[in-house]
């Protein structure tokens, strides 16, 4: 089974997404589209900070949407790794199929060709005021950003580009849920995936 989890930056998809593999443990298999971000090694990193990271064309989804369907069919795949204190690609690791897999972006149902291939599609809101906030925690904590720099990029480009490519998104989604942490549709998607597991386990007796 294939959940894909996007909604805006900082609204809680990694909340969410953390919350399932907890509930699954081994069983769930996490890619990031983050971690599908082109490369820039050829430039400063000056001439990086300017790069419009909230555009569909920042990011290789033609690459995942390859990887998702080896991953169906069973084969393993390299999946790259990027690293946001650089903006550049810091080298990739072998990734092999698991029963449940967890896509989660900001632009995971921008993609029709991506969105074929989920099973479950789950949006997460939260308002501009929560998504700001949870950003520039992250971003100064994990990213070694300045306050100056995440107000600006959210400015510039993170906030109409959410309201271009993210937000209408929503209409796509089978559940929408208030933030990362709502319990019931923690519950549906858990009901859901212990159908799917349990389906696989009487297929193989």
């Amino acid at each position: 089974m294939i959940i894909g989890i996007a909604g805006g930056s900082g609204s809680g998809k990694t909340t969410f997404t953390n919350a399932i593999k907890e509930m699954f443990k081994e069983d769930v298999l996490i890619i990031r589209h983050d971690d599908y971000y082109k490369d820039h090694s050829n430039l400063s990193f000056e001439e990086k900070k300017h790069i419009n990271y909230d555009h569909p064309d920042a990011l290789e989804t033609n690459l995942l949407v390859e990887h998702v369907k080896q991953l169906k069919d069973g084969q393993p795949i390299e999946k790259p790794l990027y690293d946001f204190s650089t903006h550049d690609r810091k080298g990739s690791e072998m990734i092999f199929p698991k029963k449940i897999i967890i896509l989660e972006g900001i632009l995971i149902l921008e993609s029709e060709a991506l969105r074929n291939l989920i099973d479950i599609k789950v949006y997460v809101d939260a308002t501009s005021d929560e998504r700001i906030l949870r950003r520039i925690l992250r971003d100064t904590k994990k990213r070694g950003r300045t306050l100056e720099d995440i107000c600006d990029q959210y400015l510039k480009t993170v906030r109409p580009m959410h309201e271009k490519y993210v937000e209408p998104t929503r209409k796509y989604a089978d559940i929408i849920i208030n933030g990362g942490m709502n319990k019931m549709a923690l519950e549906l998607i858990r009901t859901k995936i212990e159908s799917v597991l349990q389906e696989e386990v009487c297929l193989e007796f």
